[in-house]
Formats: C-alpha cells, structure tokens, sequence
C-alpha cells in the first residue's frame, strides 16, 4: 500500500524502505549560492561594508525608541513611516518608496513580479552575481551580454541583447560591483531609450558616485516610469547587519511589488532602525568624505606596485596581479590575517582582486601586506 508509514511517522516507499526526497528543480542544480568567504582575520576588506559603526546618537535614540515597540503585535505592513523618510529625503512621493529585508530581497521581489517562466532579465558582465542568481531562481531566463575589456559598457552590446531577448528586466548596476566604474547619466538614458521593459539601477553604492538616476524618477516624465532604483542601508548608513533595502520607481512598480512580498515581511525593529539612521545624514556625508580620501589613497599606493587597476566610484576598488595567481596572492594576504574577496572566477574578472576601502589602519595593513606578498 502506497502511503504506508513507520512508527516515527516517516513516509516508506511500497517495499518498506523510506521515501527519497523529491528533486530540487531542474534549473537550479546547477546554481551555487552567492557567499563571501567568512575567515577568522585581524582586517577584513571583502564584503564592503562601512568600517565605521552607527553614530553613537543613532544608537541612543534606537535604544529609547525601542522600548515602545509592541513585540506582540504585528508590524505596520506598509512601513509607512520608514518609507515617508524615505520619501522626504530623496523628494518624492511615499507611494514611489517601496522596503524590504536587504537590496537582494528587493530585487527578488522585482523579479517575482515581472519575472518568471516565458521572460527575460537582461545584464551585462562582470557586475553584480545576485542579478542573475535571484533571475534565475524566481525562473527568469538571463541574457548576459558582456562590457568592454575596460568594464565600460558597450552601447551596440546593450541594442543587440536588448533587441534579441525583449527583457522585461535590465539590469545596470551603478557604481558597477565589482568593478567600481558608475554609469553616466547619458548612457543610462541610452539604455532606457533601447529597453522595452524596466530599467533597474542597483545604487547600492550610489552615494559615494558623482551622478544618481534618482533624478530620473523625481523628474516625472512619462519616459522616465520605467526606471527603478534600488538602494540599501548595508554600505554608508553602517547598517548591513540590519539587512534593510529600498527602491525608488513608479506607484505602479512599488504596488507590483507588494503583490508579491510576504505579509508583515518587514519587522517592526528594522524599520524603525532605518527610519532614525535617516536623521543622521550629515555623519553620513562625512564618512563618505574619510573613505573617499581613503580610496584615493590605496589607488596611489597600488599605482606603484606591480598590479593593474581600474578607476572607481565605490567603496571598492578591483586590481589584478600582474605575474602573479590572483589566488595565490589572495592566500597570501590572508597569511598576514587580511581578507580581500577573490574575483578571479567570475565571468570576465580572470586574475581579479577586490578590497574594501576600510579605516586608515586597515588599509595601511592591506597595502603592507599586499607590497609583502608581490614581492
């Protein structure tokens, strides 16, 4: 008899033995999931994260806030006051803001709502891995067109994958991870005026960057609905331990994506963490200051050393060995308790590094150890 049972109540196949597990979906066998190695070091440069903690004030005023937040009770499932911050402090309409646990899981719900069987998300490598790996998880074929050897974007590159895959998702990632170049505002509406469907800018590190398409959205004009910008708190704002993200874009888009996020997806501690670190925008700016003087600082110091290196408008900055293994030499580093994040097998980053911009010291540690090991 099918259906049968043993005594701890696990199913057994018809001659007794136990069920085997049903088959994880065809399509992603062969996905491995995105993770940065997580080593026990003294300085650790690899995930970009702001090496600075959140501002003393910020913690005061969450710690006090705290205590009014009624753990019994569901959050506020429209986070209305978090996305009315948000509002006011990038000058549009609360309707246009929507929030969720981290940029990634923004861009899930992107991709579960236009997204899927039958479509098509468009991006072009190297740039970020999760827009492919969520593409492809919520069933969403990807087009990958590729960037010249310099990592700029090639605007023929972007008609002909754009013309061949009709994607109802293109994704630009601005300052591109992990290379570091942002996207001009002229090739950002170069690329809306080729894409048929949503134009979406991961701004992950948008703050440190000269140009946002924010100006797009706030704009209004009819041509500029189909752009979405996605931001989160884990870089700048010091909270990537918090897992909060955001998009800016149309009412439509943000009511497309609520069809699809969970009840109550957001917890009531994290919007409140992400509404106070909004008053603190001007220490935000100051770091932004320290670590792009820092920035400049190692792209000097990696100028003299024997590596190649790409101009940068993140809180990264992408080099290759010269001569050397990029594996090797990320072995090396880690030998001396620094953890840079290893590049070299991802599409188009063969021989690649990626170090964080960290605090002075930390950095005065990397470029030690960096000089130690090339030599």
């Amino acid at each position: 008899m099918a259906g049968l049972t043993d005594a701890s109540g696990s199913a057994r196949s018809d001659d007794g033995g136990p069920r085997p597990l049903p088959a994880v979906r065809d399509d992603l066998v062969a996905l491995t999931g995105y993770h940065s190695p997580q080593v026990d070091v003294s300085v650790r440069l690899n995930t970009n994260e702001s090496p600075f903690p959140p501002p003393e004030g910020w913690l005061r005023e969450f710690q006090a806030e705290l205590a009014d937040v009624d753990f019994n009770r569901y959050p506020d499932r429209q986070a209305g006051r978090l996305r009315s911050a948000l509002a006011e402090a990038h000058q549009v309409a609360p309707s246009q803001v929507f929030c969720a646990n981290g940029s990634n899981e923004v861009l899930q719900c992107l991709l579960l709502a236009y997204g899927g069987p039958g479509r098509s998300a468009a991006l072009f490598e190297p740039t970020y891995t999760m827009h492919g790996q969520i593409a492809r998880t919520t069933g969403t074929a990807v087009a990958a067109g590729r960037r010249t050897d310099d990592f700029r974007l090639d605007l023929g590159e972007v008609s002909r994958v754009l013309g061949e895959a009709k994607p109802v998702l293109t994704f630009l990632c601005s300052p591109n991870n992990p290379t570091g170049m942002a996207e001009p505002p002229a090739t950002v509406d170069a690329v809306l005026a080729l894409a048929p469907g949503l134009v979406v800018v991961d701004e992950a590190y948008g703050q440190f960057a000269r140009s946002t398409a924010l100006d797009l959205v706030r704009s209004g004009a009819a041509s500029t609905d189909r752009v979405v910008v996605v931001r989160t708190f884990s870089k700048t704002w010091s909270m990537a331990g918090v897992r909060l993200g955001y998009l800016v874009a149309s009412p439509e888009v943000v009511a497309a994506c609520e069809l699809v996020a969970l009840p109550y997806h957001l917890d009531a501690v994290k919007q409140l963490a992400g509404r106070l670190a909004l008053r603190f925008g001007d220490q935000m700016e100051r770091r932004i200051s320290v670590l792009t003087e820092e920035r400049g600082r190692i792209a000097s110091a990696l100028a003299g050393l024997p590596v190649e290196t790409w101009p940068s408008e993140a809180n990264f900055l992408l080099f290759r060995p010269v001569a050397r293994d990029a594996g090797a030499v990320w072995s090396g580093l880690v030998a001396r308790s620094v953890l840079v994040r290893d590049c070299s097998t991802w599409p188009g980053l063969t021989g690649c590094l990626r170090v964080t911009v960290g605090l002075p010291g930390e950095n005065d540690r990397f470029l030690e150890a960096l000089s130690e090991v090339l030599r």
